[in-house]
Parts: structure tokens; sequence; C-alpha cells
């Protein structure tokens, strides 16, 4: 039985090496997440015969009541969930993995005395429910933030002063505890209990100062978190599928947090522990220049006559839902021989691959989306240039002011265009906090709305000209 139960561990793997691979790229990442998803079913059908669950009748009764509670969520929760709040269920999803993977490592540190563990055994079980602690409270947090639920609103009222000192106070004595709970064998539910609660206070503490803008980088290394946390109750419990789950998600998640603070121009430490407000030095440059208005029949005359127009879309087209409406404009602009294409930032919207999804979701075809460094280029050879709710990663003032929290960061070329139309709501800076350049330049217009009625305004102006 146990050679069985290993070789279809193995399948199990390999399944979720295809599906990742598949994920890659658009057109196969439909597929990899079915592949992935049958590897995923195969090892928990495989857990209801593995000798570490060593289940009576009464507890198999529980985990398939378990298992049908969590499944009609799940699959209700995505049925439901609109393509905008991806982020959200992305986040709080993450965290359920870092809780459960807490909750395996309680239950194993609760009953040590009954089954003696090594001692190594037991400082990964430990390891594993401090991080898999940590990655819940703070997914949950991130979710609140991405939610915009009144209480995590306003970031400032986190912060204060020493804050780092308290955190790393918090987390020290969450470590300390935790190798007392190893090298004792302590099953004491007390100590145990304040534990799990150093470890969730730490996580809550450490994501709820962190703003917006980063939420990126913070639901990727959280994600990592959950990996690692899930790969060392696999060690503890013996479960092949667990570590091999846990390092496939521990390692992407990690690669994919680098990738997104290089994308900003930042460290993780810096996006983690430090606030944008303080990241420049030096006097700001002053922005010169006025903002100067369009409406969106004009807007849609200059996309009209234009050869090339690159659509850069942010998180008001996200906000607003907009996106089925700028395919639909776009496709008129392609009916008319003008050359259509999407440049996407890395860290544009609330995750990674957010604009990728809403384009998806639109239908717009993959081979018009390209990444920052595909089409910055173009930009120069771009009639115009239009700006749908993105600020910080179209802001200039990244090249050239010093002072500012976002110098350093890549940015999309937008302002090298002949022309620039940026939809915004009003008058706003972005999350950095800082005015964006684009805005105030001579070869910029702005049409302020809704994106969503913009973009209707702009396809009636297209019409009118037959």
């Amino acid at each position: 039985m146990g050679y069985a139960i290993e070789t279809i561990y193995f399948l199990t793997a390999v399944l979720f090496i295809v599906g990742l691979q598949r994920m890659s790229h658009p057109t196969t990442a439909r597929s990899g997440i079915v592949w992935a998803g049958y590897g995923m079913v195969l090892a928990t059908v495989v857990s209801f015969v593995h000798p570490q669950i060593q289940a009576g009748p009464g507890n198999y009764a529980l985990m398939v009541i378990a298992i049908a509670i969590g499944g009609a969520i799940a699959w209700w929760g995505a049925k439901k969930v609109a393509m905008t709040a991806m982020p959200q269920m992305i986040a709080i999803y993450n965290g359920m993995g870092g809780g459960a993977a807490a909750a395996i490592a309680a239950v194993e540190l609760l009953k040590v005395h009954a089954h003696p563990l090594p001692i190594s055994t037991l400082i990964m079980a430990v390891a594993g429910a401090l991080i898999g602690a940590v990655a819940f409270s703070g997914s949950v947090v991130a979710f609140g933030k991405l939610q915009e639920l009144k209480f995590f609103k306003d970031d400032a009222k986190f912060r204060f002063t020493g804050q780092q000192k308290v955190n790393a106070a918090v987390f020290a004595a969450a470590v300390v505890l935790g190798l007392v709970i190893a090298l004792t064998h302590s099953s004491n539910g007390a100590l145990i209990t304040v534990f799990f609660l150093l470890a969730l206070a730490f996580g809550a503490m450490m994501a709820l100062p962190i703003g917006g803008a980063d939420m990126p980088v913070v639901i990727s290394l959280f994600n990592a978190f959950t990996g690692l946390a899930v790969a060392l109750e696999g060690f503890v419990l013996g479960n092949s599928a667990m570590i091999i789950a846990g390092i496939i998600v521990g390692s992407s998640g990690t690669l994919l947090t680098l990738m997104m603070a290089k994308a900003m121009n930042r460290s993780v430490a810096n996006v983690l522990f430090s606030n944008w407000a303080a990241l420049g030095s030096g006097e700001a440059q002053a922005v010169t220049g006025s903002l100067k208005p369009m409406e969106p029949p004009d807007a849609a005359i200059q996309m009209a006559y234009a050869s090339k127009v690159i659509i850069v879309p942010g998180y008001g087209m996200a906000v607003a839902q907009a996106q089925h409406k700028i395919w639909e404009m776009c496709k008129l602009l392609i009916e008319r021989d003008v050359t259509v294409k999407f440049a996407i930032h890395p860290v544009a919207g609330r995750m990674p691959g957010h604009m990728n999804v809403l384009l998806a979701e639109a239908g717009v075809p993959y081979d018009l989306i390209f990444d920052m460094d595909e089409i910055n280029e173009e930009f120069s050879t771009a009639d115009v240039a239009l700006v749908i709710g993105a600020n910080d990663v179209v802001n200039p003032a990244a090249r050239t002011d010093k002072a500012s929290p976002i110098y350093g960061m890549p940015i999309l070329n937008v302002d090298h265009a002949k022309n620039v139309q940026v939809i915004k709501r009003g008058k706003g800076v972005g999350f950095a906090g800082i005015e964006n350049a684009l805005f105030f330049a001579d070869n910029t217009r702005m049409v302020y709305g809704d994106a969503q009625k913009v973009a209707a305004g702009m396809i009636q102006g297209i019409k009118d000209l037959g």
C-alpha cells in the first residue's frame, strides 16, 4: 500500500508541475489550472487511505463533511465573485492555506506526549505553525484592504513611532515560545495558545501599515509563506504531496514576490518596513504646466484618425469594470485599420496579472497584450496612448525626480507618445500620494469621468464618424 500511495503522490507532483508550466502562458493557463486541479483531487482522495491519518469511521465522516462544506463554499464563491474582486478572493484563499497548515501543526503539537516526535520534526512543526499563522492573519488584513472595508481604509492610523521594534519584539517572543514548546516537548494548551496568538498578531501587525500600492507584493509574499508552511507540515506528517505542493507554491511565490519588488525598483524589506512617503530624499521637483481637459467625442476623433493606439489599463478600469467597453471601442478602431495594442505594467492593479485577467474576461486577444519590456520602445511611434485609471506606473517623475518616492521605478513610456489621453475619475493623486507630471505635459489631455461611461462616449464618437 505504501508504494502505491507514494507512486500516486509522484503522479500528483507531475500534474502540479505540468499545470504550473501551462499556467505560464495565457493560451494554456486554463488547461494548466485543470491539470493542477486533477492533481489536487487525486491527492485528496489518496489522503483517505494514508497510514498517517489513522482515522476511524467517525473521523472519515467528519472529513467528508468538511470537504463538502468547503467545496460548496468555494464553488459558490468562485461563481459569484466579480473579476474585479479576484484579488480579494486570492488573498483570502491564500490565507486559508496558511491557516490550514497552522491548524495541522496545532494538532501535532497538542498530541506530542501521546505520539512523541523527534526534536527536528517538532521544530519544523513549530516553524510551519508560525509561518502559516502569519500568512493567515496577514492575508485576512490584505483582504480587508483590497475589499476597502472601513476599518482598513486608513493605513496611517496603523503606523506609530517605534512600530518596527514592537513588531520585532512580538515576532521574537513567538519564536522563543515556539522553541520552548519544541525543545521541551510541551503539549501545554495554554502555552501553545499564546504562541499562536503572538504569531497571528505579528502577521496582522506586519500587514496593517502597508499601503494599497504594495498589495501585489504583499499577496505574493504571503502566498510564498503559505507554501513554505504547507511544505514544513508535509515533513511533519510524512506526506509527499504536501511537501511537493508546498515547495512549488513557496518557490513560485518567492520568485513572483522578487519580480514584483524589482518592477517597483524596491527590495522586499523596503516594501514591508518602509512607507511610500519616506522613500524619497530631498525636495521634490515642482510640477509645471496645467491640466487640459478633453471631452470623450474629441478623444474618439483623435484615436479614430490615428495609425497606432496603445492602451494602458490601470486600477481605475477595474473599479469601473470598463474592460468590456474598452474592448468594444478597440474593435471599432481596428475596423478603421488602427493598430491597437495593450501595455501592461507588472504592478498595475491590485495583484500580479490583474489587468491581464480583466482583459481576458473581456475577450481581448492575447497577441494584443504586451508586457512593459516588450512594448516600451513602441510608445514613441504611437499616435495616441490612452491611459485608463493608471497613475504611478506612468509617472515620468520616476525617471527624473530623486526626491520622489517612486524614483527609479521602471515605468511605461507613455509620455513618449505623440498624444496622451488619460481617463481619470478626478484630480486626486495615486497610491504614492504624489502629483503625476504626465498629466500636466503639453501632449496630455485629461478625459474626466467614470471609465465605463467615458468609453461609452468614445464608442459613440467613433460611430458618429461613420
